[in-house]
């Protein structure tokens, strides 16, 4: 690369330049949480009832290709940043030096060409007197010093420019002839194809994952991998219906009726249907007929202020039960909103594990394998909604509570015993046959409430450890009546659902 000339150099505008970079750096700051906005919209225009038809899904496309387009600059303009500061700082370094040169120049009375070489340096001469001998001399040294800072700022202004270099190619503006518009950029920028979605894993590196498509990559991702979209713990709720159900449709398709898959499907399409029919949103987070396992909630858990989670016991199955899970859940959420009126609330039919049947409901043995799922899945709604606060589209995580019953709640204590914290405000135990992680204090939450009946002989087992029912458990009680049995904890007519709607909702005293 040719070296800029010495007085080029030292008239090089440095702090404009940081300036820009630093502009830059707020534009790609910016564009992030504007292009979240923009899917976000895009998406709701696509589903709003109020616009459909061929203008609604043109409206939609744009809002997607814009989102597109500004995330492509983003990933170009990360890129480069780094190059661009340190750009800024090697031009710095050159404008130093070269001031530097031309200055010690100055002091000798020399003149410097444009490559920094010292002219008219004068020599020594024998017949020259003390004196005039140290002018020369003093003349030299100058020159050696100006020449040597002068060589510091060629290099420092090539280290800049390779540094500009380097800046300007993820943008594809590499020898542009002037500035180039937005427009102009995105035709230059190279395109991009979805990376594969990855399997299991971190649900916080999923949700970086996701966040780092773009609009039409995820939805290319939904599309062609539905299963793995689906089961990704960590990815937003709307992202994960849509993909389950896709693959719900699927299933109903390509399943033999009567077959236990198909069965699960069907049940799974009757509540969607049900819990929409009474205009609420129903979002199905997790669909997997081979294994027999759903979650579906009631609410939209993308936005809502309070999410809670039902862990139910043995003997419950998505194609006998789910609809009797799913109604409590409804009736959850119906007392968390009497409990805070307008508080937007979801709540979740988590059949995320299969339960036991009679024969095993003595053995831990699906517990052990149902906890760190839950875990999981736990951490996933939480690491979906911290990167959307991050995004700016929503503005705070939710107040979390699980509402385990029964067996459930063995569930939940082998979920607390899993790595790190569980990632919830408040656990709820109804009917526990024993916490195996130990007493309240041991649970990893704020609050602990608990419910027991004298006529309710599971919740005074003991089985897997201790239970509310013992008076040193710690957990703060909620009200039942003295005849309530073992399934009637969610009962719409009994006093254990109004207070475990005020758990969810964050209005019940906790001490």
């Amino acid at each position: 690369m040719t070296a800029a000339p010495l007085p080029v150099v030292a008239g090089w505008d440095v702090p404009l330049l940081r300036g820009a970079v630093g502009t830059l750096d707020l534009v790609a700051e910016r564009l992030l949480p504007w292009r979240y906005r923009l899917d976000d919209l895009g998406r709701r225009i696509g589903d709003a009832e109020c616009w459909s038809g061929p203008a609604g899904s043109a409206a939609a496309a744009a809002l997607v290709e814009l989102s597109s387009a500004a995330s492509r600059v983003t990933g170009a303009l990360s890129s480069s940043l780094q190059d661009l500061q340190g750009l800024g700082a090697a031009a710095a370094e050159a404008q130093e030096l070269a001031e530097r040169a031309q200055a010690l120049a100055a002091s000798a009375g020399l003149a410097l060409d444009e490559g920094g070489r010292a002219v008219g340096v004068p020599l020594p001469h024998p017949l020259m007197s003390a004196d005039q001998a140290a002018d020369v001399a003093a003349a030299a040294r100058a020159a050696t010093s100006a020449q040597a800072a002068a060589e510091g700022a060629s290099d420092a202004a090539a280290r800049a420019g390779e540094c500009a270099r380097a800046a300007a190619e993820p943008l594809g503006v590499l020898g542009a002839p002037g500035p180039v518009a937005f427009p102009e950029l995105v035709a230059r920028l190279p395109g991009t194809t979805p990376p594969p979605v990855p399997v299991g894993g971190d649900p916080e590196e999923a949700a970086s994952w996701w966040s780092a498509l773009t609009a039409t990559q995820q939805r290319a991702a939904i599309g062609t991998q539905p299963g793995a979209v689906g089961a990704l713990d960590g990815l937003p709720g709307w992202a994960r219906d849509e993909a389950n159900r896709l693959g719900l449709a699927a299933a109903l398709q390509h399943l033999p009726p009567g077959s236990a898959g198909w069965a699960t499907a069907s049940a799974v399409h009757a509540q969607l249907a049900e819990v929409e029919e009474a205009g609420a949103v129903a979002q199905l987070l997790q669909f997997d007929p081979a294994a027999d396992l759903v979650a579906l909630s009631v609410g939209d858990v993308d936005t809502a202020g309070a999410v809670g989670v039902l862990v139910p016991g043995i003997e419950t199955t998505p194609a006998d039960d789910l609809r009797g899970l799913v109604g409590d859940a409804r009736d959850v959420a119906a007392a968390a909103v009497a409990a805070a009126p307008g508080l937007a609330v979801a709540t979740v039919a988590w059949l995320g594990y299969r339960t036991p049947g009679w024969r095993t409901s003595w053995s831990s043995g699906a517990a052990d394998r149902g906890g760190p799922v839950l875990d999981r899945a736990l951490d996933g709604l939480a690491a979906a909604r911290a990167t959307a606060a991050r995004t700016a589209v929503s503005t705070a995580p939710p107040r979390t509570t699980v509402l385990a019953h029964s067996y459930g709640t063995v569930v939940t204590g082998r979920a607390v015993q899993a790595p790190g914290r569980l990632a919830a405000d408040a656990v709820v135990l109804l009917g526990s046959p024993g916490v195996p992680a130990g007493r309240a204090g041991d649970l990893e939450v704020e609050e602990v409430h608990g419910a027991w009946t004298p006529v309710d002989v599971v919740s005074q087992l003991r089985r897997f450890g201790p239970t509310p029912f013992d008076p040193s458990f710690g957990d703060v009680g909620l009200p039942t009546d003295p005849t309530q049995g073992h399934t009637r904890y969610y009962d719409r007519d009994r006093p254990t659902l109004a207070a475990i709607g005020q758990v969810v909702a964050g209005t019940r005293a906790s001490g």
